[in-house]
């Protein structure tokens, strides 16, 4: 075999080695950790030991009991009402980020996802200390003669999970919302306003329509994210704000139910799933449409 010949064995042996690590790191640490939760919720504890028989009982416990079913809607309604306040705060941000030129622009960007390298359970403390009852929120609303006393409405209870998670997720929305609006091609803005169109009729009918798949995106990053948060429910929320992440963390907790706590994630892993599916066929057909 001639030289040429065995390099280019070498090259495809070492591009399928390639491809094999690239699949294999997601199903070991991705796929196998998701098909052991999966297994595990077919079993079920008895007097503190995990009884290694097929049973449906977790998911029956789960959809006729009285509590766990309200909570995850409710948990779902919080998550999508925190992506939409994260959108709608996120989205003029990257806008004005978007028609600041040279490096204002990343110098800013940069600027605004300083908060990602802070430790998370430092900004849940800060976010707590002004929400607090003797807090800036409180003391400003006093001063202002809003309210006649610091009020508890923001701090231990769902109120004060939304305010949370929203703050802490908001750079999360920013990114990908920027990066749509920075893919736009300034030519056809410019043809736009060629065309007669005002400022307004260009943002409305070309800039908006073309940003949608980010949009998409980054609230289909922030449900994610929010949904799976069990700590930000656990410091702020109180007995008033809980979540179904809080029930998650007790059942492989306190409560020592390995197998039930596995068929509540296989629900929300479901939920996870379908949220991500959602956007990324709504991006895909908002993108391809416009």
């Amino acid at each position: 075999m001639s030289k040429a010949g065995s390099t280019h064995i070498e090259e495809r042996r070492l591009s399928l080695l390639a491809a094999v690590l690239a699949f294999a790191l997601p199903v070991v640490f991705v796929v196998v950790p998701l098909a052991l939760f999966l297994v595990y919720s077919f079993f079920s504890v008895d007097q503190g030991t995990i009884v290694y028989a097929p049973t449906l009982g977790n998911y029956v416990r789960f959809v006729t009991d009285s509590i766990f079913v309200p909570v995850f809607w409710n948990t779902i309604v919080l998550c999508v009402s925190v992506a939409i306040i994260c959108i709608l705060i996120a989205y003029p941000a990257a806008y004005l980020l978007t028609t600041l030129k040279g490096r204002w622009r990343y110098a800013l960007l940069m600027l605004l996802l300083v908060p990602l390298l802070m430790s998370y359970v430092i900004k849940i403390y800060a976010i707590r200390s002004i929400l607090g009852l003797n807090g800036f929120l409180n003391k400003a609303l006093v001063a202002l003669g809003i309210l006649q006393q610091p009020s508890t409405l923001f701090v231990f209870n769902m109120n004060a999970i939304l305010l949370t998670l929203s703050v802490l997720l908001i750079p999360f929305a920013i990114l990908p919302i920027f990066l749509s609006l920075e893919r736009i091609p300034q030519t056809l803005l410019r043809a736009s306003d060629d065309l007669g169109a005002s400022g307004l009729q260009t943002f409305l009918r070309v800039t908006l329509p073309l940003s949608l798949p980010g949009v998409v995106s980054a609230a289909s990053f922030v449900f994610v994210l929010a949904i799976g948060d069990f700590l930000t429910p656990q410091m702020v929320g109180g007995v008033s704000g809980f979540t179904f992440g809080r029930i998650l963390y007790s059942q492989f907790g306190t409560a020592y139910n390995w197998p039930f706590g596995a068929a509540l994630s296989v629900a929300l892993a479901v939920v996870v799933i379908c949220a991500i599916l959602i956007g990324e066929r709504f991006g895909r057909n908002r993108g391809t449409s416009v």
